[in-house]
């Protein structure tokens, strides 16, 4: 097993007063139907995806006929996708779908936190109310692990390991990268998170990129998911964040996927290539960085736009609106 560490490049660079302040090394590999397309670092360096592999994570709510016994849409697929923000649209939308289900918040087991939406954040302050499980940013994912649960007739404890849920979700992960897992992990939302190579990763999201529709169950669940995705980014996030604006800005042509931890990975089904990268520091503003980079060189995402420039070579201000610095992709890097 390789460790994260091992064979790490700079990926983007802080400078502060024409010096060098912070340097975020990291990983990143770009993959197509046959392998390893171009790397930065070590392909072979082990990850934990986080939240960037929650389309892999869905595979066996489309693929097991539960998502069509329920009639969910591609909104829905997109939501189970998500990290979103747990604004009122991605609360009301979970919460409906777990009433059509017959099932209630309480049936959720990813836990609750207070939602980054801040206007949903303030409603709850003034109304005196406290977060539920709606809000977390993984309750699409966990009502489409809920819906693929009663479809296969299983327990309520989903998130556990032996759960048939889980044990269907590692073969496809398996399946997908190619490769056996390398250990687990329980992600932030309690439902495990099977590590990985990022070569691994990015092969995965290659298989999503170059698959067609009609073309066998797994490449229809694979285009599905990856093309709702693309259709909904307010949903696979939210106002503000990366994967929305970015998705936005590249028309829907592309899909693409934050994870804790300075994961993110893409897929881009025109060019029938999938990227993953990693940043060993866990600093989204980096990964972020390196992904819009990495858009840009591929040619789906325009460097001018707006929501790119906000990610590429940022200028960095302080509270009095002094500018203080800014954030670069490194020299080498792309």
């Amino acid at each position: 097993m390789t460790r994260v560490d091992q064979g790490a490049v700079p990926m983007a660079e802080v400078w502060r007063g024409g010096l060098l302040e912070s340097t975020h090394l990291g990983h990143a590999v770009i993959c197509d139907a046959r392998g390893i397309v171009q790397a930065w670092g070590n392909p072979a360096a082990v990850v934990f995806p986080r939240s960037s592999c929650k389309m892999i994570q869905a595979l066996p709510l489309v693929e097991s006929g539960a998502a069509a016994a329920v009639g969910l849409t591609d909104a829905h697929l997109a939501l189970s996708c998500a990290s979103h923000q747990g604004a009122h649209l991605h609360v009301e939308m979970a919460g409906r779908w777990l009433a059509d289900l017959g099932m209630t918040e309480a049936d959720l087991r990813c836990g609750a936190h207070e939602p980054a939406d801040r206007e949903e954040r303030d409603r709850l302050i003034r109304a005196g109310d406290a977060p539920c499980q709606l809000h977390n940013n993984c309750s699409g994912k966990h009502s489409g692990f809920l819906t693929a649960t009663r479809h296969l007739k299983a327990g309520p404890e989903y998130v556990e390991i032996d759960h048939p849920l889980q044990k269907a979700i590692r073969a496809a992960t398996e399946e997908v990268t190619g490769e056996t897992i390398s250990g687990w992990g329980i992600d932030g939302c309690s439902a495990p998170n099977f590590a990985m190579s990022l070569e691994g990763l990015a092969r995965s999201m290659a298989a999503f990129a170059t698959a067609r529709e009609g073309h066998g169950v797994r490449e229809s669940a694979m285009h599905r998911l990856a093309h709702a995705m693309a259709r909904y980014p307010e949903l696979v996030a939210g106002e503000g964040r990366a994967c929305t604006e970015l998705m936005r800005a590249m028309g829907g042509k592309v899909a693409i996927k934050t994870g804790a931890e300075a994961v993110f990975v893409a897929i881009l089904p025109e060019q029938g290539l999938g990227i993953a990268l990693k940043v060993l520091d866990g600093n989204s503003r980096a990964s972020e960085a390196a992904i819009a980079a990495l858009l840009v060189k591929l040619g789906v995402l325009d460097a001018a736009h707006p929501d790119a420039q906000k990610r590429l070579n940022p200028i960095q201000k302080n509270w009095r609106g002094l500018v203080t610095g800014e954030l670069r992709v490194a020299p080498g890097f792309v």
